[in-house]
């Protein structure tokens, strides 16, 4: 397993068809990021956490075999990852509530510089009332957001990721943005 740690994704999918060994090195590749992104969507705990990672790995090893190499694997398991995320809120009849983790206040800074706030006042402060802001939006505003700042996805991948044509998808950013902006505007920011 060693040799395959620089392997890309789509290569390990490949070699773990052949060998189901190495599909461990997906899983160490995926498991924290994962966590964090489903820890964003709602707040769970670690015990909650655990089982849908291990729901989500099991899945993705079951349909290994229809992944199709054309595609990103981070966009299709994100994919499932979301897909398993918001069943196991509908089965527990939760609504999903945001929650930010220790790295989330240098991805809020760099929202900040976005909508120009780090001018009069203190980045942390800012981070905490963009924080605020975030935690407000609707659910599919708030898990757009989390995709492209926190989990770095491209408009294509966050595309594949929700199933959601590339059209809405600039659509619920724009209206995510906007509605932040209305956010710190009624808390007296005004930007460029």
């Amino acid at each position: 397993m060693d040799n395959h740690t620089l392997d890309t994704d789509e290569e390990l999918v490949r070699l773990s068809l052949r060998d189901k060994q190495l599909f461990g090195v997906l899983v160490a590749r995926y498991e924290h990021k994962l966590s964090s992104y489903i820890y964003r969507l709602g707040k769970l705990g670690q015990e909650d956490i655990e089982d849908l990672l291990q729901e989500i790995f099991l899945k993705v090893y079951q349909n290994l075999n229809g992944f199709d190499q054309s595609l990103k694997f981070s966009s299709w398991i994100y994919r499932i990852a979301h897909n398993e995320t918001m069943v196991f809120f509908r089965r527990r009849r939760i609504r999903p509530h945001g929650h930010l983790i220790p790295d989330s206040e240098e991805v809020l800074a760099q929202m900040a510089s976005e909508f120009n706030l780090a001018r009069d006042t203190e980045v942390h402060h800012d981070a905490e009332l963009l924080a605020a802001a975030l935690e407000k939006l609707p659910e599919e505003y708030r898990e757009i957001l989390v995709l492209q700042f926190f989990e770095h996805k491209s408009y294509d991948e966050i595309s594949d990721i929700l199933a959601l044509p590339p059209g809405t998808v600039s659509t619920r950013i724009r209206r995510a943005k906007k509605r932040i902006a209305d956010d710190l505007r009624a808390h007296g920011y005004v930007y460029g």
